[in-house]
């Protein structure tokens, strides 16, 4: 290899600003120690086919989609019932 041909290409930099959950995030989803974030985030993969909530309930009437009045009852116990998870780090 002939290393006076070789030469680092320019590359266009953005600094942009995260929330300190969102760098951590990042941070820990690299490979190795010296990965950068412009790797990081090539490496991920964006959802293309969301929906919205408007989108949805019409997707919901035109199949008839619909509970029964016992499975409407039911959801809505468990939702009154939900709580927090147990933690499971509490008093260690």
């Amino acid at each position: 290899m002939d290393l006076c041909n070789v030469h680092s290409a320019q590359m266009a930099t953005k600094t942009i600003s995260l929330k300190d959950e969102a760098y951590n995030r990042l941070r820990a989803a690299r490979r190795y120690p010296d990965e950068s974030f412009s790797e990081v985030v090539l490496r991920a993969t964006w959802p293309e086919d969301t929906i919205t909530a408007k989108a949805l309930l019409s997707l919901l009437g035109t199949r008839r989609t619909h509970l029964r009045t016992d499975e409407l009852d039911r959801t809505e116990a468990l939702k009154v019932k939900d709580e927090p998870a147990e933690d499971k780090w509490a008093g260690r």
